[in-house]
């Protein structure tokens, strides 16, 4: 169930010393090949860490050999020495691995600003690559956490003989057009990197893109998929895509799951749009608001929050005519009310939102959390 599932990948996770915790913060993951094809989708946030920057250059060419990811610092506005420290771990792990250094994505996740030590990256670089292993995956996806009350791992073998494995880092600012994550995902499929990227990007629009846990975006966010082709198996587009989804749907939802302080994991449900389009603004607009989010968090049933942030979007519906159910209690039926909101039980950690908009056939899920105390305490002590 890790990065190493798919045949032709080792790993390692190594403490270096850059978290004062003294917990690991420094993970390799090498592809042994045959295949060295990738793709790879970015944060679409403007302001970039160095690592990021690096890593879409390094990967534009759907070749990837490594990936080498660090916690403990972000590496996002820490000026040219910080990029040179980009540069300098791509160009050691190459030098270790056999690569160009053209051929590593570089990750990192930590505190904005804040220079870290090249010295212990450096060495923890090498300390890694000593370590790598077939089970070095665990290792791996312990290292990349920071406010992660757990590591994250998935992995899914398909009939037809390939394997598609991951892990993940991630814990609250979840937004859509991804989030404060670092996936890597692998696969011992047979397949040219084009075919990776159309599969990644379908998967991804499908997944961490309909994850808000607060509607804050990040700097570093990173998903790699790698390909070894070992198993020797050339899956048709619907099968590789199916199966990079599901590991990413998985992936996903542990971190909503884990989202800072969140007391509940809630979907919403938006079915009757006259569009995905519509669907997914609906959706989002419900999981962004706060007010819905802290009626979760005080078990709430208040469904007028709900109508509320769907007013606000440019969706096709008719106000009069819309459906709302909360826990599968129907809490408003054609723009009234309907069932008696003391009914919907919220104290169970799932909580599942339906809106019909009344609208066409499209439909479609956005995952977020309530907004609690403990959110807003850990994110007012994050640097201190």
């Amino acid at each position: 169930m890790s990065v190493t599932a798919a045949a032709g990948f080792r790993a390692a996770g190594v403490t270096a010393g850059l978290k004062a915790s003294g917990a690991p913060d420094v993970a390799l993951v090498v592809n042994d090949g045959p295949s060295d094809a990738a793709a790879a989708v970015y944060t679409s946030n403007r302001c970039r860490a160095h690592p990021v920057t690096w890593s879409q250059a390094a990967s534009a060419d759907g070749r990837v050999g490594a990936a080498v990811l660090n916690s403990g610092g972000a590496n996002c506005f820490t000026g040219p020495d910080g990029f040179a420290l980009t540069r300098a771990t791509a160009e050691l792990v190459g030098d270790l691995v056999g690569l160009g250094a053209e051929d590593v994505v570089v990750c990192s996740t930590g505190l904005i600003g804040v220079a870290f030590s090249r010295e212990r990256l450096l060495a923890g670089v090498r300390d890694a690559h000593a370590s790598l292993s077939r089970g070095g995956g665990s290792d791996a996806a312990v290292a990349i956490t920071t406010t992660d009350s757990h590591h994250k791992e998935a992995a899914v073998t398909h009939p037809s003989g390939f394997t598609v494995g991951g892990m993940a880092k991630g814990a609250g600012m979840l937004a859509p057009s991804l989030a404060t994550m670092l996936v890597v995902l692998t696969t011992d499929a047979d397949v040219p990197a084009p075919r990776l990227d159309a599969a990644l990007r379908a998967a991804t629009a499908a997944t961490f893109d309909r994850v808000d846990s607060d509607g804050c975006q990040s700097t570093n966010d990173t998903v790699l998929l790698m390909a070894s082709g070992v198993s020797g198996v050339t899956p048709g587009d619907a099968e590789l895509t199916e199966t990079v989804t599901a590991v990413c749907h998985d992936l996903a939802l542990q971190l909503v799951r884990d989202a800072e302080g969140a007391d509940h994991d809630i979907a919403i449900t938006v079915t009757g749009a006259a569009d995905e389009a519509d669907a997914l603004e609906v959706g989002r607009s419900i999981a962004a608001n706060n007010l819905f989010k802290a009626a979760i968090f005080g078990r709430d049933p208040n469904w007028g929050r709900v109508m509320a942030a769907i007013g606000t979007t440019s969706a096709a519906f008719d106000p009069l005519v819309l459906d709302v159910s909360l826990n599968g209690v129907a809490v408003c039926r054609g723009g009234a009310p309907g069932e008696d909101p003391a009914a919907v039980d919220l104290e169970p950690r799932d909580v599942a939102v339906l809106v019909d908009l009344h609208a066409g056939t499209c439909e479609a899920t956005i995952w977020t959390n309530d907004l609690t105390h403990a959110y807003v305490h850990e994110n007012s002590a994050y640097s201190s």
